[in-house]
């Protein structure tokens, strides 16, 4: 089998838009996991609504969602790396505006982290450990994600990796630290869930 660019990259945006958190939720308790907990179909909002388990394989997924798009581009295109760069963007965009739910999805931090595990594994290792850090410092995922998606294109240039993938490591991050905009209205006035807090089956706020 043969894939034109055009195509790989319509694959790799309905890929990365399918809607895990959504589908899971939707799977082992019957509900819309964008009516309760923050409304975001993302992993975090999910391990707090649905469990931990199911927090975790939509952090899988999503991840992987990134990860096998670039793989694929990589495989039928393995000298022209920027269709790889194409393929990992559009799962990115396709994640965050998603055909499946009226293009809103999720921010983007997961699949994101699936497309430079695999565009740039060693940067991309450093951003996961400064998110690790952050959650374990301050209980929040968000200043875990917004700490790593603001060093991971430094780490990129530190390692001198490649200018058009440290290109698009800044533009990922602008757009992760845009999607939590919100999130950073809520940490500063203190209304920001914490990672261990049980939302079950609430309502969510008017959240943005």
């Amino acid at each position: 089998m043969d894939f034109s660019i055009p195509g790989l990259c319509i694959l790799s945006y309905l890929a990365g838009g399918i809607p895990t958190g959504y589908l899971i939720s939707r799977r082992l308790k019957g509900i819309d996991i964008r009516e309760h907990g923050s409304g975001n179909p993302g992993a975090a909002n999910v391990y707090r609504v649905v469990g931990r388990g199911a927090g975790a394989a939509t952090l899988f997924v999503d991840a992987l969602k990134g990860f096998f798009p670039v793989l694929l581009a990589r495989y039928f295109f393995p000298t022209t790396y920027w269709v790889q760069i194409l393929c990992g963007a559009a799962a990115i965009v396709g994640h965050v505006w998603t055909i499946f739910l009226g293009f809103r999805g999720g921010k983007g931090v997961a699949t994101s982290a699936g497309v430079f595990l695999a565009l740039l594994p060693k940067p991309m290792l450093g951003a996961i450990a400064v998110f690790a850090a952050g959650v374990a410092l301050t209980g929040h995922i968000s200043v875990g994600s917004m700490a790593g998606a603001l060093l991971f294109p430094f780490f990129a240039l530190i390692l001198r990796e490649p200018l058009p993938l440290t290109g698009m490591a800044f533009a990922a991050g602008i757009l992760i630290l845009i999607k939590h905009i919100p999130n950073f209205r809520r940490l500063v006035l203190g209304e920001e869930l914490h990672f261990g807090h049980g939302s079950h089956l609430e309502k969510p706020e008017k959240r943005q």
